[in-house]
Order: C-alpha cells, then sequence, then structure tokens
C-alpha cells in the first residue's frame, strides 16, 4: 500500500497471484469527503478495510471505509459527531476492453482504469458518503432533541421559553436592519 493515501491501492500481489488479497490501510484523507452540513474533513484520519480480487484483465476493490464525521444540526446549529461507515465496491480495467469489448460505443462510462499496479478509490469513497449521508443533517438523525442542546436557538416551533432570544441564524440580518423599526 502507499504511504500518500489510504485510498491509493496497490494491485500488484493480486495480478500476480490470481488470489483475492486482504488490505487494511490507515492514513489521513487527502480530501473532505461528504455534503457540505456533514462530513469527514479534509486530514483526518480514515481506516481503510477491504478485499482486492483478481478479474482477469482488472480487479474489483471491496472496500469498507470508517472515519469520524463532523457537522451541524440545520435546525439548532448544534455540533454534529458520527461514526462514518462507507461501503465501496468499484472496478478497475487493466486494458482497454476489459469491460467494453472490442466494439464498445463511444460516450458510454468511463471505466476506471489501474495505474502503474495502483488503482484509486477515492472518487468512489466521496460519492458513496454523499449519498449515504443527510443532506440536511439535524440533531433528530441522531436522536436528540434540538432544545436539549446548549444552545441559544430557539425551539422548532419558535417558542424559546419565558424570554424571548433572537434567533442567532439571523442576528445579524436583525442587526443590520434594526434601524427600520424606528422609523
Amino acid at each position: 500500500m502507499t504511504d500518500s493515501s489510504p485510498f491509493i491501492l496497490d494491485v500488484s500481489n493480486c495480478l500476480r497471484d490470481s488470489m483475492p488479497e486482504q488490505f487494511r490501510t490507515v492514513g489521513n484523507t487527502p480530501v473532505r469527503i461528504g455534503a457540505e452540513m456533514i462530513g469527514v474533513p479534509e486530514g483526518t484520519e480514515v481506516v481503510v478495510d477491504g478485499i482486492i480480487t483478481n478479474l482477469g484483465g482488472g480487479v474489483m476493490v471491496d472496500a469498507t471505509v470508517t472515519a469520524p464525521a463532523q457537522g451541524e444540526c440545520v435546525r439548532c446549529l448544534a455540533g454534529l459527531n458520527k461514526e462514518l461507515n462507507i461501503h465501496v465496491s468499484a472496478v478497475f480495467s487493466g486494458s482497454d476492453d476489459f469491460i467494453t469489448g472490442d466494439d464498445a460505443e463511444e460516450g458510454e462510462d468511463e471505466v476506471l482504469e489501474i495505474v502503474d499496479n495502483t488503482v484509486d478509490i477515492t472518487q468512489a469513497v466521496i460519492d458513496e458518503a454523499v449519498l449515504s449521508l443527510p443532506f440536511n443533517p439535524s440533531c433528530e438523525n441522531l436522536g436528540i432533541d434540538c432544545h436539549d442542546s446548549d444552545t441559544d436557538v430557539p425551539e422548532p416551533d419558535g417558542v424559546s421559553g419565558e424570554e424571548e432570544k433572537a434567533d442567532p441564524r439571523w442576528a445579524a440580518l436583525a442587526e443590520k436592519f434594526q434601524n427600520l423599526d424606528e422609523k
């Protein structure tokens, strides 16, 4: 395996021996994985466990990526922490006609390729993370009530208790337009 990224895998042994090869890599992710509101920040340590299987003219990588995801609740802005487990399967070609055959049509999906006896599953991990993480993460997704968190944000129905607090998500606008109420 390589030191540069936990998602770049050496497949030379599997290509030579024709036997499935188990692997485990641990390293820092070179890019952010996930959506805008929740994801694995760049530089976070990830663990990749899986099997590389020889398919004749290519290989299949079947892996599970484990990493801590961080984000914010879209409702109350409380920090969210979640252990992320992503399963990816990707096929990589060792030759031009591995999957498509000799009479491949133009415009078909591009097949990932083995380059210098390595494969890169980074994009497959990013794609799967975006599909598996919630687009609008909230405390409810993790089984927590938003009003139980220690923030100044009112409860979702707008009732925040006895004292009236400005919603911090709109505080900048309230400051900018506070003079309009005085006119």
